[in-house]
C-alpha cells in the first residue's frame, strides 16, 4: 500500500509547487500588446519592431529622443553632456555618474566599447552592422575579421597538437597557406552571391603559437583562441573608441556623419553588461567563431541599465517589468511595472482592451479595424462634437489631445487612433543568381522583378484588404515624409507593359517561369495581401502561384538565409534621413534581406556619404532611391504605413503620435492615479497632418 501511496504523494507535492510558483502576478500599472513575440534581447543582433520596443524599456543608451517633439530632439540619458570636434568626426560622451546597472554596479565608458565591439564581429550578424563602420576603422576591423574566420574554416592540419618541432611547424605554415587557397577560391563564389569577403593570410598564427613556446604545437581549439586575442588587440588598434576615464567615451568617426547622434539614441547602440554576457561566451574551435549563448537575456539572469528590470519572460504567454531600483532618474517614472501578454489573434486582443484588460494596443490588425474607424468619424461628425474637433484641428492640436479634448464616449469610439507612420510595406525579390535549393532564380533578371512589379494593382490591397487609409505607394521613403528630400516618381501599375518586360526577359506569357512563391507570416492579415498579389499575378503574367505561410521566427530565418523567392517584408525609419531606408539595399547590409548587389547604387549611396552639400547630397540619394524602385526593383513597394493604436486619451498619456512610431514608454503616465506629474504630454501645434484626412 505504501509503494502505491508514495507516487501520488510525489505527485501532489510536484502539483503543488508548481501551483505556488505559477501564481499570477498582480496587475501592473501599465499593459500593453506589443504585437508579436519578442524574438530576442540580444540588443546588437535586434532590427524587430516589438524586440526594439523592449529594449528601450530594459536598456538605456548614451542619449535618448523626446518623442513629443516633432524634431525628436535629443536629450541625455546616460552620458549627461557631450561634444563635438569642430570637424565633425570627433564625439566625446561625459557619463554620469549616478548611471548604474540593475545590480548596482556602475555604467562606464567600457560597457559601450565592449558592446559595440560586439556589433563589429561578422559572426554576430548584427543587422546593423553597417551602423558601426561610420566608426573610424570599423569597417576595415569587420572586413578582417571576416576574412580571418573565412581562412580559418578550410584549415586542415595533422601538425596541429603534435610535438613542436621544425617539420611540424613547417607543415602548420603549408597548411595555412593551403587554407588561404582554399578561402580564395571560395570568395569568389561569395562575391558572385553579394557577399564579398577578402580572406586573411593567418601565417601570423603560427608565428604566434611559435613565439608562446611548449613542448607541442597549439590544438586547433588553441589557434581559434589565438586568433580570437589577435582580434581583441587589433580591434583596440584599428577602431576609433577609447575610454580615457570610466566616465569619457571618445568616439572617432570616418567622415562627418549629421545623423551619429540619432543613431546613439538607437537601441543597438545601447550597452551590454560585459561580465555578464563574457560568461556565456566561447571561441568555437571549428570555425574560430565567438559564440554567445543566449541563457543570459532571460530573467533572472538579465543585467540592463535602463528603467525597468525584466522579471518574467514566459515564451508565447507574457512578460512582466519592475522599476529597476538602481535606475539614475527612476523619479520621473510614474508606473512601477509593466505587463505584456502574449495574445495571437487579432481578434482577442480588442477584446482584452476592450474588457479593460489592456491599457495599450500597439498595432491593430483585427479585421474589422476599417470598421471601427468608421464608427470614430462618426464620432466625430455628431453635430455637438464636430464644431469642437474641427476647431482643434485647425489650431494643429495634438490628434492624441484632441481627442482628450472632446467629451468621453460611452461607445469608445475615440478610444481608436490613426497615425501617419514612417515605414512601407513591400515585397522582397530574391536577387540571387540561385534559388537556396539550387534552382535558377528567376528575379535574378531586374526586368523580371520590373515585370511583376507593374503588374500590381496596389489600390486593391489599400482600398479592399486594409482598408485604413493608407496610401499606395511607389517609393520606399515615405513621400513628404523628410524635410528637402524629393521622391522619385515609381512604377505605375502598367499591366500590358509588364507583359512586354516579361517578354523581353524570355518569358512571353509566363513561359519558362517556375511557381512563384510567396512567403509571409502568419499574422496581421498578410495571407490576404498574398492571396490578391498572387492571383493578380496570375491574371495578367500567366504565372502559377504557391503561397507559403510559416511561423514568425522560420519566416525570419529563412528570410536571412535567402530561402525564398518572394516575401513580404516592411520597414520603419529608424532615424530622420534618406540612408535609414536606403541603407537597406547596399551590398552586404545587414538589413539586405533581397541579397541585391549594384556598383552603381553602392557608389551613390558612397557619394552621397562623401558629399558636404546637403541639397546635393539629397539630389544623390533620390537618384539612388531611383534606381531601386524604376529600374532595378528589388524590392516591390505597395504601401506606407499608418500605424493602428488602442487606448484611452482620457486615462493614458505618453503615448506619441510622431509618424516616426517611436515610443518612449518608461515615461507612460495613468492620469488621476496619483503617481507621477499627471499631466497629459502631448506634441506641439502644428499645421494639420495626414491624420486629419484619414478621419474626414
Amino acid at each position: 500500500m505504501a509503494k502505491l501511496v508514495l507516487p501520488f504523494a510525489l505527485l501532489a507535492l510536484l502539483i503543488g509547487a508548481t501551483l505556488l510558483t505559477d501564481r499570477p502576478a498582480p496587475p501592473a500599472d501599465f499593459t500593453f500588446i506589443n504585437r508579436g513575440d519578442v524574438t530576442t534581447l540580444d540588443i546588437q543582433t535586434q532590427s524587430w519592431m516589438q524586440d526594439l520596443r523592449v529594449t528601450r524599456i530594459l536598456f538605456e543608451g548614451l542619449i535618448g529622443n523626446d518623442v513629443h517633439t516633432w524634431e525628436f530632439a535629443t536629450e541625455p540619458r546616460v552620458a549627461e553632456r557631450w561634444e563635438v570636434s569642430a570637424d565633425g568626426r570627433t564625439y566625446t560622451f561625459h557619463l554620469r555618474e549616478s548611471a548604474r546597472w540593475s545590480n548596482g554596479e556602475p555604467v562606464v565608458a567600457s560597457d559601450f566599447i565592449y558592446s559595440w565591439r560586439r556589433a563589429l564581429l561578422p559572426e554576430l550578424a548584427a543587422d546593423y552592422a553597417a551602423f558601426f563602420h561610420l566608426i573610424r576603422g570599423g569597417k576595415a576591423f569587420y572586413d578582417w575579421r571576416a576574412g580571418a574566420l573565412a581562412t580559418f574554416a578550410p584549415l586542415r592540419s595533422s601538425a596541429l597538437g603534435s610535438r613542436a618541432d621544425e617539420g611540424n611547424w613547417a607543415a602548420l605554415a603549408r597548411d595555412l597557406a593551403s587554407a588561404l587557397d582554399a578561402a580564395l577560391r571560395d570568395s569568389k563564389r561569395a562575391a558572385e552571391e553579394g557577399t564579398p569577403v577578402e580572406p586573411v593570410d593567418l601565417g601570423f598564427l603560427a608565428d604566434l603559437a611559435r613565439a608562446r613556446g611548449g613542448p607541442t604545437l597549439p590544438t586547433r581549439a588553441g589557434l581559434a583562441a589565438l586568433l580570437w586575442r589577435e582580434t581583441e588587440r587589433r580591434f583596440v588598434e584599428m577602431v576609433g573608441l577609447s575610454a580615457p576615464d570610466g566616465a569619457t567615451l571618445v568616439v572617432e568617426l570616418e567622415r562627418p556623419t549629421p545623423y551619429f547622434l540619432s543613431l546613439c539614441a538607437f537601441p543597438v547602440f545601447y550597452p551590454v553588461y560585459p561580465p555578464l554576457v563574457r560568461s556565456y561566451e566561447r571561441v568555437d574551435a571549428t570555425t574560430a567563431a565567438l559564440k554567445t549563448e543566449a541563457d543570459w537575456t532571460k530573467p533572472p539572469r538579465l543585467v540592463s541599465n535602463g528603467p525597468f528590470e525584466l522579471v518574467t519572460w514566459r515564451f508565447k504567454r507574457d512578460m512582466r517589468f519592475e522599476v529597476n531600483p538602481h535606475y539614475w532618474n527612476r523619479e520621473r517614472l510614474a508606473i512601477r511595472s509593466i505587463a505584456i501578454p502574449s495574445i495571437e489573434d487579432a481578434n482577442a486582443v480588442v477584446l482584452a482592451y476592450r474588457t479593460g484588460r489592456i491599457d495599450w494596443v500597439s498595432d491593430v490588425t483585427a479585421e474589422y479595424r476599417a470598421e471601427i474607424l468608421r464608427e470614430k468619424r462618426e464620432y466625430y461628425g455628431q453635430p455637438d462634437i464636430w464644431p469642437r474637433y474641427q476647431s482643434l484641428l485647425e489650431r494643429g492640436v495634438d490628434q492624441f489631445e484632441i481627442d482628450r479634448q472632446l467629451p468621453t464616449d460611452p461607445l469608445k469610439r475615440n478610444h481608436i487612433h490613426a497615425c501617419p507612420a514612417f515605414g512601407t510595406y513591400f515585397y522582397n525579390f530574391n536577387c540571387r543568381p540561385r534559388l537556396a535549393d539550387g534552382r535558377p532564380n528567376p528575379f535574378a533578371d531586374a526586368l523580371v522583378r520590373r515585370a511583376f512589379a507593374m503588374a500590381v494593382d496596389k489600390s486593391i490591397v489599400t482600398d479592399q484588404i486594409r482598408r485604413t487609409g493608407e496610401p499606395v505607394a511607389r517609393t520606399l521613403i515615405p513621400v513628404g515624409s523628410l524635410s528637402g528630400y524629393s521622391s522619385p516618381e515609381g512604377l505605375p501599375f502598367d499591366p500590358e507593359g509588364a507583359r512586354a518586360l516579361l517578354a523581353r526577359a524570355g518569358h512571353p506569357g509566363g513561359r519558362g517561369l517556375p511557381t512563384i512563391e510567396i512567403l509571409f507570416n502568419k499574422d496581421a492579415g498578410h495571407d490576404l495581401i498574398a492571396q490578391s498579389i498572387g492571383k493578380q499575378w496570375q491574371q495578367h503574367l500567366g504565372v502559377a502561384v504557391l503561397l507559403s505561410q510559416k511561423e514568425i521566427k522560420v519566416f525570419r530565418d529563412d528570410l536571412k538565409k535567402a530561402n525564398y523567392m518572394v516575401s513580404r517584408a516592411g520597414w520603419f525609419g529608424d532615424y530622420g534621413d534618406p540612408t535609414t531606408f536606403l541603407g537597406l539595399n547596399r551590398t552586404g547590409d545587414g538589413n539586405n534581406d533581397r541579397k541585391y548587389s549594384s556598383a552603381a547604387y553602392d557608389a551613390l549611396l558612397d557619394r552621397a556619404r562623401d558629399e558636404p552639400d546637403r541639397a546635393r547630397r539629397l539630389e544623390i540619394l533620390s537618384e539612388a532611391e531611383r534606381l531601386i524602385v524604376e529600374e532595378d526593383l528589388p524590392l516591390l513597394p505597395i504601401f506606407h504605413y499608418v500605424q493602428i493604436y488602442l487606448f484611452d486619451p482620457h486615462r493614458l498619456t505618453g503615448i506619441s503620435a510622431h509618424p516616426r512610431s517611436e515610443q518612449s514608454l518608461q515615461w507612460v503616465d495613468i492620469l488621476g492615479d496619483g503617481l507621477g506629474r499627471d499631466r497629459p504630454m502631448m506634441l506641439p501645434p502644428r499645421p494639420p497632418s495626414t491624420n486629419s484626412r484619414l478621419m474626414r
